[in-house]
């Protein structure tokens, strides 16, 4: 069934949660995911995949600079990190008590 308003689809992962870097340069980094680019499937992990910028000379700011900031990485190369066991999980949806559609680790089987 496709849907008719809200054509996104659901991701794994939500601003806040603790990830692990499974594949890429920063494999094994953990940290929290800072912002997320839903229609390209891209997020930004503080400490992650770190690029320099360097920044000209102007009024404000005669030196110049070399800024560091976090450059975005693909959704599908992070992995969740259960914070009851501290170890990476798969994430899937279930109904809570109370009806409501909620994240739980597939590895331990609680709530996140």
């Amino acid at each position: 069934m496709e849907r008719k308003f809200n054509k996104q689809q659901k991701l794994h992962v939500r601003t806040g949660d603790t990830v692990e870097v499974i594949a890429g340069n920063s494999k094994g980094k953990r940290g929290k995911i800072t912002d997320i680019n839903a229609e390209k499937q891209r997020i930004v992990v503080e400490g992650v995949n770190i690029q320099k910028k360097h920044v000209k000379p102007s009024a404000q700011n005669p030196q110049g600079e070399i800024r560091e900031f976090a450059g975005s990485i693909h959704i599908s190369n992070v992995a969740v990190v259960d914070p009851a066991t501290g170890e990476t999980t798969r994430i899937g949806r279930k109904e809570n008590e109370k009806g409501k559609l909620q994240r739980f680790s597939k590895k331990t089987g609680k709530f996140i």
